[in-house]
């Protein structure tokens, strides 16, 4: 049974964080083959699921440290059915590891929460196609694929879902609406350029307020991950209402464009104390960015930086 689905603790007060970059730390710091940059095949194994434990209790570690409540994502942004069949997974299959996932986080969710201090089960679905590029989705044609994965959340322990690393307008209006249809929180989170546009061209603004005029307004919040802060600090600055349904921040640890990552023969792991500082300077101007993590890059480091710099007073 679900815990917190009806009554999500990041809506009300306190501070979450959640992990770094996932898929980045496993292959370029634990030198984990990923194929296709999937990390969910690694429930299939007993020693996949002890790296992913390791990685993830690290994060959970500054959390319970800090007194912080966490978003604990499962590992399913490629579990879907264009990604899956290239690793040999059904669509059979690849609803019961999205069920499995859950049952996954939810035993770390055990071990790891404490009273104040709420672990909030996120199910994951990533874009049909690569994050980096238009994908261009039919709204409907969105939600009619993305809606096996969410029911799949939904039959599960899962709290809520988040699309994460939408780059264009009609894909999240479809997991959003299929996130409705099954009873399910929703969160969506919108990747940029270094111009702060996504990848189409469309701002920032217009993917927020479009997505909310098609679905009613039933994202619970939105986030921006998948692009560091100078990428998008211009996009927030001029202070329009629009921004206050961002209410959270996963940012890249490198400056680099999505082309220049892609094409990187290593990872750029930037700099954490200027990405905490950048973090900082958000949180004054958007108090109501609550919940902060990492993309692309990001590891232990860098939520530590983050903490140290939005989050002093909470150290223990």
């Amino acid at each position: 049974m679900a815990k917190y689905r009806h009554n999500l603790p990041q809506l009300k007060s306190g501070d979450f964080l959640t992990d770094g970059g996932l898929e980045t730390t496993l292959v370029f710091h634990r030198g984990i083959d990923l194929p296709a940059f999937a990390a969910f095949p690694l429930l299939d194994d007993r020693k996949g699921r002890e790296e992913l434990t390791e990685y993830y209790e690290t994060y959970l570690a500054i959390a319970r440290e800090r007194g912080l409540g966490f978003i604990l994502d499962t590992p399913t942004w490629r579990a879907n059915a264009d990604w899956g069949p290239q690793l040999g997974y059904d669509i059979e299959t690849l609803r019961e590891i999205n069920i499995r996932s859950v049952d996954f986080i939810a035993e770390l969710r055990k071990a790891w929460e404490k009273p104040g201090a709420p672990v909030v089960l996120n199910g994951v679905i990533g874009p049909r196609g690569d994050g980096y590029r238009d994908g261009n989705m039919d709204p409907l044609a969105a939600e009619d694929y993305h809606a096996f994965q969410a029911e799949a959340f939904a039959a599960s322990q899962a709290d809520m879902i988040s699309a994460i690393t939408m780059n264009n307008i009609g894909e999240a209006v479809g997991i959003t609406r299929a996130a409705k249809r099954v009873g399910m929180p929703c969160v969506v989170s919108f990747t940029v350029e270094t111009d702060g546009r996504l990848v189409n061209g469309k701002t920032l603004q217009a993917a927020i307020e479009e997505t909310d005029a098609a679905t009613d307004g039933y994202a619970a919040y939105y986030m921006v991950n998948c692009a560091h802060p100078s990428h998008f600090e211009d996009a927030l600055s001029r202070g329009e209402a629009w921004v206050k349904r961002i209410a959270g921040i996963r940012a890249n640890a490198s400056v680099k464009s999505h082309q220049e990552l892609d094409e990187a023969p290593e990872l750029d792991i930037g700099d954490p104390l200027d990405l905490g500082a950048r973090y900082r300077t958000l949180r004054k101007n958007y108090p109501g960015m609550r919940v902060l993590g990492g993309c692309c890059g990001t590891d232990h480091r860098h939520l530590q930086a983050i903490c140290d710099a939005c989050l002093p007073a909470a150290a223990a």
